[in-house]
This record gives structure tokens, C-alpha cells and sequence, in this order.
């Protein structure tokens, strides 16, 4: 399982080190806040991918999204 975690840039090196410390956390790397924002914006487009596929949300328009950008 992955866990995504916002921690204050002053904290960040003691956290590291804390997680380092159990056995049971595989990898502990920090991500640049671009990347975590895109991280959680691809999640949200697939949960509601997914409610469109079941019917609970209505699909836009290709034409209307490219009118939007």
C-alpha cells in the first residue's frame, strides 16, 4: 500500500529517518508537490471515469472539454 503524506519541509528529514527505522516500510522517497498534485488529479479523473461507467455521472462532450482548455 501506498500512503500519500503532506509534512512540513522543516520536518522532512527526521520523518525520513523515522521511517527508515521499521522494517515493514519498503521505500520512504519524497516527491515534488507538482507531482503529488498530479498524482491526486489522475486519482480523481479515474474515480470519476469509473462513476461514468456506472452510470452515477454524465460524460462531458469531447468537443465541450476542448472548448474548455
Amino acid at each position: 500500500m501506498k500512503i500519500l503524506l503532506e509534512i512540513q519541509d522543516s520536518k522532512v528529514t527526521y520523518f525520513l529517518k523515522v521511517l527508515q527505522n521499521f522494517t515493514f516500510v519498503k521505500n520512504a522517497t519524497p516527491i515534488s508537490n507538482a507531482k503529488a498534485n498530479l498524482m491526486l488529479d489522475i486519482k480523481e479523473a479515474v474515480e470519476e471515469l469509473k462513476l461514468v461507467r456506472e452510470g452515477k455521472l454524465e460524460a462531458r462532450n469531447a468537443e465541450d472539454l476542448i472548448d474548455e482548455l
